[in-house]
């Protein structure tokens, strides 16, 4: 009589109960910001900042694989700090010279308004004044 599972008297002896082991909190495992990278490599390469972004996301994941959590953390930090710089450089600024066009262009405005006056002033008497 051959049966296909194992009978109890075969079964090996259970290991005597562990107690549950005290875990360690793993922190999770760095993000290496790629997408971001690469979203500002393509669209907002404002100074190539984008592209030493990716740079360092690409390291962060290479780092990440290899198991140096350490270095890993170090270059994540450093492609978020370009990123940011990134995309508050390539948002930030076209802003401030729009600001900065409007303005002058309301200065200027003003400034011709005020001007018209003098350039309505006749500097001689006309002829039909002095007969």
């Amino acid at each position: 009589m051959d049966t296909s599972y194992p009978r109890e008297d075969y079964l090996p002896a259970p290991a005597h109960k562990r107690e549950p082991s005290r875990s360690i909190p793993v922190s999770p495992p760095p993000r290496d910001h790629l997408i971001w990278s690469i979203f500002n490599t393509i669209y907002m390469n404002f100074c190539c900042l984008g592209f030493v972004a990716l740079a360092f996301s690409v390291k962060a994941r290479d780092r990440k694989v290899a198991g140096d959590v350490e270095a890993a953390r170090r270059f994540s930090s450093k492609a978020k700090c370009y990123n940011a710089l990134a995309t508050a450089g390539s948002v930030v600024l076209p802003l401030l010279l729009a600001a900065l066009v409007i303005t002058g262009v309301i200065h200027l405005s003003k400034l011709a308004q005020e001007s018209v006056g003098f350039f309505t002033y006749q500097f001689s008497p006309s002829d039909n004044e002095d007969k």
